[in-house]
């Protein structure tokens, strides 16, 4: 491929893979070889560690969420993981990298098949009177989807909101807040005929399912209020690298049927996590790959580099959040190498994440370069990884 380049290509596609460049000034916050649970004992620990209901292997960061002074993530749950939803304080009086505490505590997380307690939390989402909603899949002796929340504001009082009809792939969940209703957009998209959102009524306590064909929805951010501008929801798919959006939430309110969808663009690889901050900009991150591009959605569709690391030996290796000033919060992951796994917060604010000059320096030219591929992202492993 490189020898088919003009000279200069080369040069901008050398420069973008030698140099790690990124559009915000990232420190790191904590670092980890592992990562373990504050546990209720010592003794616990061990037992759990005894009958292998808990592998220290098998704790990885999914989705991510930040309030007040701590960050809250949703791990991958597996038999050998007791716990799918913990937080971390944003800066310790300690030297060492804090341990991951349970939310809102171990009593409220489950065996397989304890029904009324958090099983398997995957999309996160923080409203703005400091509420965490909690897409929690469930298992299949229960054979139920809930959806949780839990008031940070107020000791963390958990409530069990919903218990959806069916059982069935659902993943990542945004919160529209208007002046009358609270709405919950879920993304339902999976290996067989799942082209949907999941629409949550907090004041109506009801759900609704609307069509998306064609679209096997993964992964969905949501545009910011702007004026009397109407509320995009943007989707990037199970299997495959386009991205898509809704141009007017109001048809997922009104429990229409079916939602016109339009395509935005191709981008550079499959996305499992996109995020859209508040001056309209969106990050995205992809499986298998070292970066996260961003895109000024105010302009049309163009990819840019924003963050780029070192190798990466991991499906997903980077999940991220923003917090209510204007810091940007982002695990990295890497299953091979150590540390494993960081913690990086860098100061995005106000500024628009496309306006800083060394974002430039690592976006190829038009026409894009395809990034290196870290592991075999065949379409049969990019569906195990969505399975997590």
């Amino acid at each position: 491929m490189v020898g088919s380049m003009t000279p200069s290509l080369v040069a901008i596609f050398l420069l973008g893979f030698s140099s790690l460049a990124t559009a915000a000034n990232f420190n790191q916050v904590y670092q980890w070889n592992e990562l373990d649970f504050e546990w209720p004992s010592e003794e616990s620990r061990a037992q759990a560690l005894k009958n292998e209901t808990f592998k220290l292997e098998n704790i990885y960061p999914r989705y991510m969420a930040v309030y007040g002074t701590r960050i809250f993530l949703s791990t991958y749950h597996s038999y050998a993981n007791p716990v799918s939803l913990v937080s971390l304080p944003m800066s310790s009086a300690f030297s060492a990298s804090p341990k991951l505490t349970p939310v809102p505590s171990w009593d409220m997380h489950g065996k397989e098949g304890d029904c009324d307690k958090i099983e398997r939390a995957k999309g996160i989402d923080v409203d703005s009177v400091g509420r965490l909603w909690l897409l929690d899949m469930g298992c299949l002796k229960c054979n139920i989807i809930k959806l949780w929340t839990i008031d940070l504001a107020n000791n963390d009082q958990t409530k069990l909101v919903h218990q959806f009809p069916f059982h069935s792939l659902m993943h990542d969940l945004v919160v529209d807040e208007t002046a009358n209703e609270t709405f919950v957009y879920i993304s339902r998209g999976g290996l067989f005929y799942e082209e949907q959102i999941v629409v949550f009524s907090l004041e109506r306590n009801e759900s609704w399912i609307v069509q998306t064909p064609g679209i096997k929805v993964f992964c969905i951010a949501l545009s910011p209020l702007k004026n009397q501008e109407p509320r995009q929801l943007y989707l990037g798919e199970w299997s495959s690298s386009y991205l898509h959006s809704i141009n007017s939430v109001a048809v997922l309110r009104e429990g229409t049927g079916t939602a016109n969808t339009e395509k935005i663009g191709t981008l550079t690889a499959h996305p499992y996590r996109i995020l859209v901050e508040n001056n309209g900009n969106m990050l995205a991150a992809f499986f298998s790959v070292n970066y996260i591009s961003s895109w000024n959605t105010s302009q049309s569709f163009a990819e840019k580099r924003f963050h780029e690391v070192d190798v990466l030996n991991s499906g997903k290796s980077f999940t991220f959040a923003l917090d209510q000033n204007g810091t940007l919060w982002m695990t990295v992951f890497d299953a091979v190498r150590e540390p494993k796994y960081r913690l990086l917060k860098a100061a995005v604010g106000e500024q628009s994440l496309q306006a800083t000059p060394e974002l430039h320096v690592a976006t190829a030219a038009s026409g894009g370069v395809q990034s290196r591929i870290l592991m075999n992202s065949s379409l049969f492993f990019v569906f195990l990884l969505a399975l997590f």
